[in-house]
């Protein structure tokens, strides 16, 4: 039908192919890593472990790194054809891995705003991103360890990984996009500090203020096509014939 041949077309036209889609995904987290060290640097006064402002900067960074952009890379391994083949358990330790190193530098992220708050006399988790932020990194190393134990332990029974696995996939999702909401919102407050004088004052716009909107702008893209790729049928990891997929159907009775 007429109806059936226009929705062919659309899905073709839709139909990236995965690798120049990573290609240009892996462009964009590394411009966004760039981009809050240029803030950093050239507005903020550079990087120290004096406990000043400077120290403050490494949080940032830091976040950005780890809880957006490796974060991402880890969430995106299963999605790359050639990890469809042969044993999983490569994959799954290079999965960890990254979400792993991930969470050290999110550690230090947190370590680096409690540092400057610390010495400079500054109340701890008083606002909305604070509140946000720490409640993502909770609950992702509540995800990493879970995950760890549920498909990296050879004592976890199938049935558990197929109980958990959809969990674990949609938790996956919903910290990535805690963590974008979490660094936008840390960065206007960052701005709504940082630009109150005279002719630099955040409502008058200026070129620290753009640039930074618009590194808020690439974390929620970047966020947006990495939870994209994530839900993209066609990318997912086919199962069906996998030794975890065979047990799972056993004890199931499938």
């Amino acid at each position: 039908s007429l109806a059936h041949r226009c929705h062919q077309r659309s899905t073709a036209m839709l139909d990236v192919p995965f690798l120049p889609f990573c290609a240009f995904l892996g462009t964009l987290g590394l411009l966004c890593v760039a981009m809050v060290g240029t803030w950093c640097q050239h507005w903020r006064g550079g990087f120290s472990l004096d406990g000043s402002s400077r120290t403050f900067n490494w949080h940032p960074v830091l976040m950005v790194m780890g809880l957006v952009v490796l974060y991402g890379a880890a969430a995106l391994i299963y999605r790359i054809p050639h990890t469809w083949s042969g044993p999983k358990l490569p994959w799954k330790v290079l999965h960890s891995s990254l979400a792993l190193g991930a969470f050290v530098l999110t550690v230090l992220g947190l370590a680096a705003v409690f540092s400057f708050h610390n010495s400079q006399g500054t109340p701890n988790m008083y606002s909305l991103h604070s509140w946000m932020g720490l409640g993502t990194v909770l609950l992702f190393s509540c995800q990493w360890a879970a995950g760890f134990g549920a498909f990296l332990l050879p004592w976890a029974p199938a049935w558990l990984r197929a109980l958990y696995k959809p969990i674990h996939v949609f938790f996956g999702s919903t910290i990535l996009m805690l963590s974008v909401a979490s660094c936008v919102s840390g960065i206007n407050e960052k701005l709504f500090f940082s630009l109150k004088n005279g002719t630099m004052q955040y409502k008058l716009l200026p070129a620290e203020a753009v640039f930074a909107n618009t590194l808020g702008l690439l974390i929620i893209i970047f966020g947006v096509l990495v939870v994209a790729a994530l839900a993209r049928p066609s990318w997912k990891r086919p199962d069906s014939d996998s030794p975890d997929s065979h047990q799972v159907r056993d004890v199931l009775g499938g």
